[in-house]
């Protein structure tokens, strides 16, 4: 009975949660992340700025987990494997761990069982938080972390005095004598549903978790999809075009983009290059990409003004199979990645990936 109700609602269920959960407004959007950026890098509030080489810098950034209460509601138990095997990695590997909000789902769950039921998860962040490698944004699902009170009380037990929680982070790094900023923020800024709405709090934790706990639903369903379609997306896209040497990396959609969908177009330059320098391993790689890409995109139309290469989404950790995506950068190279359970072990699988030179080089131009 019970997948019987689950393959006649989930669709109308799904659609009633993204309705009710998703009403970004361009103006605000814009403003929004227009006055965090000049916050961060004017005034130092908000945010902070941290100043990386780009031949050196590692940081890895994961978004939404969500992490519950390990009942049926929790969309972050099936992943819990990935993710701590992703983290165990990085921290393994040198890497920097930024935590770009919604890290715990404080609108279905009180904090402290989120805190209770999520120890090996907090233990594994700590580990890069005792290294100084550890930034943490909130999102809308755990805004509450914005405050003293929460945060005194709930996380400074397991995290201490160290741990600060930022709105926005502003990595910056120079290339060809010119300084870049990678501006990574949550990304529920001027969306209407999603900042701050009590209305939108309510259904998830009145109507939206009841459903979900009886159903065993989720909206998270594929990892695999990353393309700059949806909405929100779209208007975040749009706003990291009109900014000047910006990349912009969000989280919050739930739905990974990378270099907003410019991949077969980078894919040619880099063959190109590969070509000219007699590379044949890496020449026979990226014909096969190229060619997947081809395939993977005949016929479909995106929107039109997609051609700037400034605009990346983390996706989430907390797909319906158990997949987290994130996005990568190691030294120059920057990668959106899925971590996929198989056969028992947890793969780390390159989706997406190019040379942050050639990003910088292509906003310059173009911004």
């Amino acid at each position: 009975m019970k997948k019987l109700l689950q393959r006649l609602f989930k669709r109308p269920v799904t659609w009633l949660a993204e309705r009710l959960s998703s009403s970004p407004k361009k103006d605000q959007v814009f403003a929004s992340l227009t006055a965090l950026l000049e916050n961060i890098q004017t005034k130092e509030t908000g945010g902070i700025k941290v100043p990386f080489d780009l031949n050196t810098g590692k940081f890895i950034i994961f978004s939404d987990e969500h992490k519950g209460a390990r009942d049926l509601a929790d969309d972050f138990r099936l992943a819990e494997k990935n993710y701590l095997s992703a983290l165990d990695y990085y921290y393994k590997n040198g890497f920097y761990f930024i935590n770009l909000g919604d890290c715990e789902e404080l609108w279905e769950n009180k904090p402290d069982i989120v805190m209770e039921k999520n120890k090996d998860e907090f233990q594994a962040e700590l580990r890069f938080m005792h290294d100084n490698r550890y930034y943490r944004i909130f999102g809308n699902h755990d805004l509450q972390w914005k405050f003293d009170f929460p945060r005194l009380r709930f996380l400074k037990p397991v995290f201490g005095d160290k741990l600060k929680i930022y709105e926005g982070l502003a990595l910056t790094t120079t290339y060809n004598n010119r300084e870049y900023t990678i501006f990574c923020t949550h990304g529920h800024q001027g969306d209407q549903k999603s900042d701050g709405n009590a209305f939108s709090t309510w259904f998830v934790a009145a109507v939206w978790t009841p459903i979900q706990r009886f159903l065993e639903i989720s909206i998270n369903s594929t990892s695999d999809s990353f393309e700059l379609v949806d909405k929100h997306n779209i208007i975040m896209y749009e706003w990291s075009a009109t900014q000047k040497d910006l990349l912009f990396i969000s989280g919050h959609t739930h739905k990974p983009v990378f270099a907003s969908l410019d991949h077969i177009e980078r894919l040619t330059k880099q063959l190109e290059k590969a070509k000219a320098k007699q590379d044949t391993a890496n020449i026979q790689s990226l014909e096969e990409q190229l060619e997947r890409r081809k395939a993977e995109y005949a016929g479909k139309q995106f929107h039109k003004t997609m051609v700037i290469p400034s605009y990346f989404n983390s996706g989430c950790c907390c797909f319906a199979d158990g997949d987290i995506t994130g996005i990568e950068i190691d030294g120059d190279n920057i990668s959106l990645i899925k971590w996929k359970e198989e056969n028992g072990q947890s793969r780390r699988i390159i989706l997406e990936q190019s040379p942050l030179s050639y990003v910088f080089e292509k906003i310059s131009v173009t911004q």
